[in-house]
């Protein structure tokens, strides 16, 4: 798809979860909480992950404590996380590729970049992908960027945003430039909201959803 014609698509698509969710903000988070807080919650829920946030803050106060954790005692402390074992790993090397960069345990040198060079500099770090780069870059930079997790990469699967088979990358790729200039975060929000309570997995609720009349699907289950 042009990207124009995708721009103008996910601009209706926009507006009409605005419509019925609002424009929901998010206050500014700490980036590399946010990072090592997106890593927590690959392959689990949003409850879970809080949960081996939570228990990891709470057993390591400062991060350069976590650093230097042995790894079995980060795998315990995140274990209700789900995949502690592989996690653990990343939040280590992640924060160990912090500490060589950065000189501390501080991503604030992030808010001082442009938006290409701060992607750039997260991209250098071991295990961190183009959804963690986003969430940092969003959540905790305030940037245009557009996160692509399991929710936004099915729903925009299923409208036809993406092609049926793209994977995650792809996606990111294709999504995030095209994304109206101010609508990154409302749009990633709602997607969100709309891929928990009506585009799930399976039997997706096409009657009465928003972005129907923008969705391939919901107008083949017309």
């Amino acid at each position: 798809m042009p990207r124009a014609s995708l721009h103008a698509r996910l601009a209706r698509v926009a507006s009409r979860l605005a419509w019925r969710y609002g424009r929901p903000r998010r206050r500014r988070q700490d980036p590399l909480d946010t990072l090592t807080e997106t890593i927590l919650s690959q392959n689990t829920s949003d409850l879970n992950s809080g949960r081996a946030f939570a228990s990891l803050k709470a057993a390591y106060p400062r991060w350069e404590q976590a650093a230097r954790a042995p790894v079995a005692s980060l795998e315990r402390t995140i274990r209700s996380g789900g995949l502690a074992r592989i996690k653990s790993r990343r939040i280590r090397l992640a924060l160990q590729g912090v500490k060589a960069r950065a000189g501390g345990y501080d991503l604030g040198v992030l808010r001082r970049l442009p938006q290409t060079e701060a992607d750039a500099w997260l991209c250098g770090l071991p295990g961190v992908g183009p959804k963690t780069r986003a969430c940092v870059l969003l959540f905790a930079c305030e940037q245009a960027a557009f996160p692509v997790d399991a929710h936004v990469l099915r729903i925009a699967r299923r409208a036809g945003l993406v092609p049926p088979r793209a994977s995650a990358e792809r996606s990111h790729a294709l999504l995030g430039p095209a994304v109206p200039q101010g609508r990154h975060l409302d749009l990633h929000l709602n997607l969100i909201r709309l891929g928990r309570e009506r585009c799930r997995p399976r039997a997706p609720e096409c009657p009465g959803c928003p972005i129907r009349p923008e969705c391939d699907h919901g107008r083949r289950a017309a």
